[in-house]
């Protein structure tokens, strides 16, 4: 959560910002020297890069601009739009919110089967030291009712089966942030192998749940260096592991994708049940509903999406807070968080599928007054290279949240320069640490921050600096070039 000073500062800043926005109404647009040294500072970036920005104070007199309305790939930029329309929809999302339940269902044969049912829970863990959300609630609940059951299965049905958005490179879905999205997720959908270097020339030991075979072909040599390659197929259960970790390494926690997490929820389930002594016979299966042309709002013409009917629950835990995860969500820049707060919103207003959540991103950002073309999304998370957006539209949107009743609460959602979340060491020594709130973002070739910042004068300005198409290996310089900007611009104004 934030702390109480970034609170404090944000507050303190936006309050002297907003007493000063009369006396600034009538301000020019920066003087010639500054635009001209922000724009060396950017070209001071790796050549062939292209960089956008934008810099407006509150009331959006425009300071500053640089390409304002070139479209560019957001990268994590795009959470500031799915958290901002959650929130919009917040006080009905948290009352219609539903956590995990478990029910028995009997069989023709009177066998009896244990379905885990998923409605879109960011935070069910399975954790050894799980107080709050904990899956091992729904294992006590069955085993007080039954001692011997068959099948165990994981109904993610909640949402339609769309793990993935379009425009997400294959090779990130074996990674932690590519993992699957589900309405039945569990321990962040992520499979942790712990890994710890041996004696030199021989294998690290490794431990993992059980549920990938792990193939580990690691070498360990000598020195303090790791250099790991994980590789898995979609799709498949192997995961192997290659490369070298240096005898002088601290053991290691390695976090990897999974393609089915209701699959994988249930599979736990059923070694929790196992645990507390109840006899599993049968086998894991899972429930999908399949993604139809029925889940694009373009189709059912303003008709109501249908959506399965639930069976009364043996046991379910509480809803999660939506707002506090909306926290993680931006200081963390948390994927598959941000991809599950979409289906959410979706699903109140259709079927939980991505059509129907970019249907309520349109009616937001129109209400908002963004024009369609400063803006594509076709995911909620930033992770597609289809998305798009322009400086312009992003401090359009930061422009329309400072005007909400809930600014404040979204605000203090953003990372703190030199302070917390991913912008914790960035910033630090200089004028904008603790001062500038941001959302950064981070892809291939694609660099983003947006947010508020506040001026040596005082003044709390808008601002989005986008950066696309680094060579390979100078996003690192790309970033620096955008933080000089900044620095410069917080400094003259």
């Amino acid at each position: 959560m934030t702390t109480s000073i970034g609170r404090l500062a944000l507050a303190l800043a936006l309050a002297l910002s907003l007493s000063l926005t009369a006396a600034h109404a009538q301000t020019s647009p920066a003087p010639a020297p500054l635009l001209t040294a922000v724009e060396q500072k950017l070209a001071a970036g790796p050549a062939g890069s292209r960089f956008g920005l934008l810099v407006t104070t509150l009331d959006g007199e425009v300071l500053l601009s640089i390409a304002p309305d070139e479209r560019f790939i957001p990268a994590s930029n795009t959470k500031m739009f799915t958290t901002a329309i959650a929130y919009a929809e917040l006080p009905l999302l948290q009352r219609t919110a539903k956590g995990t339940g478990v029910r028995l269902e009997t069989g023709a044969d009177g066998k009896v089967d244990v379905v885990l049912h998923g409605r879109g829970d960011a935070l069910l863990s399975s954790a050894d030291d799980c107080k709050v959300d904990c899956l091992q609630v729904l294992a006590d609940a069955v085993a007080a009712k039954t001692r011997h059951v068959r099948n165990i299965i994981g109904d993610d049905s909640w949402f339609p089966d769309e793990r993935w958005g379009p425009g997400m490179s294959w090779n990130n879905i074996q990674s932690r942030y590519g993992t699957g999205t589900s309405a039945l997720t569990l321990d962040d959908n992520e499979l942790v192998v712990k890994l710890a270097p041996g004696a030199v020339g021989a294998a690290p030991g490794v431990q993992a749940s059980g549920y990938y075979i792990i193939e580990n072909r690691v070498t360990t040599v000598a020195g303090k260096e790791e250099a790991i390659t994980a590789d898995r197929m979609p799709n498949s259960g192997v995961l192997r592991l290659t490369g070298t970790v240096g005898a002088e390494v601290a053991p290691l926690t390695l976090r990897y994708g999974i393609d089915d997490p209701a699959h994988h929820a249930a599979w736990r389930l059923g070694e929790l049940l196992r645990a507390r002594g109840v006899r599993v016979d049968g086998d894991i299966e899972v429930r999908h509903r399949p993604l139809t042309p029925a889940d694009d709002p373009e189709n059912r013409k303003g008709m109501p999406a249908t959506l399965p009917a639930e069976p009364a629950m043996l046991a379910e835990l509480p809803a999660p807070s939506l707002a506090e995860n909306m926290v993680r969500i931006n200081k963390e820049s948390q994927n598959l968080h941000t991809e599950l707060m979409l289906r959410r919103v979706a699903r109140q207003a259709g079927s939980g599928s991505i059509a129907d959540g970019q249907a309520v991103m349109r009616r937001v950002m129109t209400q908002a007054g963004l024009p369609a073309t400063g803006y594509h999304f076709a995911d909620g998370s930033g992770m597609s290279s289809y998305n798009r957006v322009t400086p312009r539209a992003a401090v359009g949107l930061l422009s329309w949240i400072a005007r909400q009743p809930w600014s404040m609460a979204w605000r203090e959602t953003l990372p703190i320069a030199g302070r917390d979340g991913t912008l914790q060491s960035r910033f630090k020594g200089t004028i904008l640490e603790g001062k500038l709130f941001a959302k950064t973002g981070s892809l291939n070739a694609s660099r983003a921050l947006s947010g508020y910042l506040t001026t040596r004068s005082g003044r709390t300005l808008i601002f989005s600096a986008l950066a696309n198409d680094m060579p390979e290996d100078t996003d690192a310089q790309a970033t620096a070039a955008v933080d000089r900007a900044l620095v410069a611009i917080a400094e003259a104004l």
